[in-house]
């Protein structure tokens, strides 16, 4: 193990803040479709994004996240512009990488290039708009159809961490926001398998960014060359996230919204297609589909395109909503 120490000043405290980052997952979550028996609370995930990524060319995304993961480039998943970015803000700002920071990243891989990172490398504006298109379909059929469920659980890990710094200042936010992670006198320091040193954060602060698909370590970019330092790390009750639960829906969100309805956002725990729905409902395809009509006019079921598979999604209403409705422990979640 391996220390990497960083100097916060007033300024860098003064300038701690949260986001989450859709392009982070998509990135982090490479490492799981590559080798899913390293991470098996993501096995049911892949199981389903499985069938879905074969329709998609996601070479050159695959080409920047070698595993074992030693390093990944900077630029492929830089820090968040905002607190809570869409996909496409992420990508936009990708797109604009400069081309010398783009050979910068890549000479940091291991091993040989393969003729996508060579074009890449050969011409960084036309490669970077090629990567965009590509992380932009991965995510309409990896991430997309999770993301209401993914966004919930970052959002409460990111209202534990203030809830840690109300109760005991910087102090306590950063010596109980992961066990790899502890501060004293002034220092940050963070646990690694290949990173060590000493640096100075300089009055840019620090980012932090809850992670689903970062796996059990912490991942950092505190380098003096770094704009915005940043460090990710895992959030709590990833391992429920692809749960479902057994308990039949809620009694109360029956009598709201009709029995069917309560089943079928009970059932819309995992994203799924409007035949699976109708399948494990015992129902026709096209009640199923008249009842997601309603919901989803309602706010509460979202639509995501995956390939030729078009799936239905609780939204964050709904999470609450059924929440809300529910007895603890009913839901089949985790705190």
């Amino acid at each position: 193990m391996q220390v990497l120490s960083a100097t916060l000043g007033v300024g860098d405290l003064a300038n701690i803040r949260f986001a989450v980052s859709p392009l982070w997952e998509a990135v982090a979550s490479v490492r799981v479709v590559k080798h899913p028996d390293w991470f098996p609370e993501h096995l049911p995930w892949h199981r389903q994004v499985q069938p879905r990524l074969s329709a998609v060319d996601w070479r050159l995304l695959a080409d920047l996240v070698p595993v074992p993961t030693v390093v990944i480039p900077g630029f492929v998943c830089s820090p968040p512009p905002a607190a809570q970015p869409t996909i496409e803000c992420e990508l936009a700002a990708l797109a604009a990488t400069p081309p010398e920071v783009v050979r910068a990243g890549l000479d940091e891989l291991p091993g040989p290039r393969s003729p996508r990172l060579a074009a890449l490398y050969a011409d960084p504006p036309a490669g970077l708009a090629r990567l965009a298109d590509t992380i932009a379909a991965y995510v309409d059929a990896a991430i997309a159809p999770y993301w209401p469920r993914m966004r919930t659980l970052l959002e409460r890990e990111v209202l534990v961490g203030a809830q840690f710094m109300a109760a005991d200042g910087v102090r306590g936010l950063l010596n109980r926001i992961d066990r790899y992670v502890s501060w004293d006198d002034g220092t940050l320091h963070v646990d690694h398998l290949t990173r060590a040193g000493a640096v100075d954060l300089d009055g840019r602060g620090l980012l932090l960014v809850p992670s689903v698909f970062g796996g059990s370590r912490v991942w950092s970019n505190l380098s003096e060359r770094a704009t915005q330092p940043v460090l990710r790390y895992p959030a709590r009750g990833v391992g429920t996230l692809w749960e479902r639960g057994t308990a039949p829906a809620s009694e109360a969100l029956a009598r709201v919204l009709g029995r069917t309805r309560a089943t079928l956002l009970h059932e819309l725990a995992v994203p799924s297609a409007t035949t699976e729905l109708a399948r494990r409902c015992g129902l026709a395809a096209g009640t199923v589909s008249h009842h997601l009509t309603a919901l989803r006019d309602a706010g509460l079921v979202g639509t995501h395109r995956a390939g030729r598979f078009l799936l239905y999604a609780r939204t964050s209403s709904a999470e609450a909503l059924i929440a809300g409705a529910a007895p603890t422990g009913e839901t089949g979640q985790a705190e």
